[in-house]
């Protein structure tokens, strides 16, 4: 049985993909989902991904209780463990052009039980995550429509349930109803086709940065040098500035940079997997790490850091000057619409990631089931959807913030053990990406999720080992015994 756990799956080198036509990538089962992505569409992806609640909710607050205006060099950290798995990333993504990402990788390097180990990480990252956004859409929707005199009652706008000492508190609210229909809608997006979701994510992108890009030029007349002394505050207890805050902040903050390894998830949809998915994952995180890095020097320069621990910290500074209230409206426009793609590109990856499992036969085959039309996984994208849905309107997903964090920090750490593995194991295979000095990338990878991965989460410790439980009853109730590459 143990040999059985950790079997792995054979990698074929990838043929190359000419634009449009459907190939069979390294695991079995690609050939049906249709290659439409372009290098400019999977950029795209990459940034509605990560540009969202980093800018619009998590900067300020990370900054006011914990780095201070070093917030910089919290997200810099964070940012350079992301380019170490995004290099690995696009050396297997380029490699095997499948739809599973972590998932697909670990299986073709660590074996089933540890792939499946991943994918089900990788639900705290996309589905949890879709859900927990969807939360904060409703909030700046909500907030928008207050200042038209039409925001909705509490009773409609919040979960009906709250947790206080860790028990579930009513509330007095019936549902969070924009949460839900935000979901419905990308849903059946998603549902419709691949090229009409990329399009729609093109713009609102396109709406979010030129609303940010508008911040930074307004908002750079108004920098007060001396909001930004001392750099790095004084440490005053656990946690709480000092390098030791800018450390906890980088662990914060790495929730705005969870999504960008979404791109590879469309890899079984992109014309040239070969060439694009190393474009579309490097630049894309490169644009968003110093998009971040040039909001965030504003916005400490225009209010002091402690002014900033709101659940809106660009529309705060904004409000501090009375000849930039216009842009505050547009601010909240740009975080309805940043959000809005964040959920977008969840909701695409997850389903692809279930369509990946389903077809190794580790989840039921409706997961895998595509549209005879529009050539998406449509099962797996209304099951997602719903569960998005009813985790949105009824519960509140915040306490699960730092548990997606915890997902996505393992995922990427197995994707870097598993590039290093893979050059040992299959040196004379077909790479045509290769991380640049992977005998030392790849450990640094490693070793810096696990960094931010241990310290600050150990308080979540109990939860985590309830969620891998769940998924060990799931994988050794059904996948183990459906498993296509075992019963081969």
């Amino acid at each position: 049985m143990l040999k059985g756990l950790f079997a792995i799956k054979p990698i074929t080198p990838a043929p190359h993909v000419d634009a449009g036509e459907p190939v069979e990538g390294s695991l079995a089962g690609e050939g049906s989902l249709k290659r439409t992505l372009t290098a400019t569409q999977l950029v795209m992806l990459g940034v509605g991904a990560v540009i969202g609640a980093g800018i619009f909710v998590l900067t300020g607050q990370a900054a006011a209780a914990h780095a201070g205006p070093a917030i910089v060099l919290s997200f810099v950290m964070a940012g350079f463990a992301c380019a170490l798995a995004g290099l690995c990333y696009a050396e297997f993504a380029s490699m095997m052009p499948v739809s599973g990402s972590a998932y697909s990788y670990s299986y073709a390097t660590l074996g089933e039980f540890v792939a499946w180990f991943i994918g089900w990480c990788l639900v705290l990252e996309y589905l949890f995550a879709a859900s927990t956004v969807a939360v904060g859409w409703s909030g700046y929707l909500n907030s928008l429509l207050g200042t038209m005199n039409m925001a909705l009652p509490d009773t409609l706008a919040m979960a009906p349930f709250s947790v206080v000492g860790g028990e579930f508190i009513r509330t007095g609210a019936i549902i969070n109803l924009p949460a839900v229909l935000i979901i419905a809608a990308i849903s059946g997006l998603c549902y419709v086709g691949i090229t009409q979701s990329a399009f729609v994510n093109s713009i609102i992108v396109a709406i979010k940065v030129t609303v940010i890009l508008l911040f930074v030029a307004f908002g750079l007349q108004f920098v007060d040098t001396s909001n930004w002394v001392p750099f790095i505050p004084e440490n005053t207890g656990p946690g709480q500035y000092g390098f030791e805050g800018v450390v906890r902040g980088a662990s914060i903050v790495f929730f705005a940079y969870i999504g960008f390894d979404a791109v590879s998830t469309a890899a079984g949809e992109a014309r040239n997997p070969q060439r694009d998915m190393p474009i579309g994952i490097l630049v894309s995180l490169a644009v968003c790490t110093l998009i971040y890095i040039i909001v965030c020097a504003v916005l400490t320069g225009m209010v002091h850091y402690s002014q900033l621990g709101t659940a809106k910290p660009v529309a705060t500074a904004l409000e501090a000057y009375p000849s930039l209230l216009w842009l505050k409206t547009l601010i909240e426009i740009g975080a309805i619409a940043g959000l809005s793609s964040v959920i977008l590109v969840m909701l695409m990856g997850q389903p692809r990631i279930f369509y990946s499992m389903a077809k190794d036969g580790l989840l039921p085959k409706v997961f895998g089931k595509v549209h005879p039309k529009y050539q998406t996984p449509y099962m797996g994208t209304i099951i997602v959807g719903v569960t998005a849905a009813v985790l949105a309107g009824f519960l509140p997903i915040n306490l699960l913030g730092e548990m997606v964090s915890m997902g996505t920090l393992l995922a990427f750490a197995t994707v870097c053990a598993g590039v290093l593995i893979l050059r040992f194991t299959q040196p004379n295979l077909k790479r045509p990406f290769r991380v640049p000095g992977a005998i030392l990338v790849c450990p640094l990878g490693v070793a810096a999720c696990l960094y931010l991965f241990v310290p600050p989460f150990a308080e979540h410790w109990p939860i985590f080992v309830g969620w891998t439980a769940l998924g060990m009853l799931i994988y050794f109730g059904y996948g183990y015994w459906h498993s296509k590459l075992r019963t081969r």
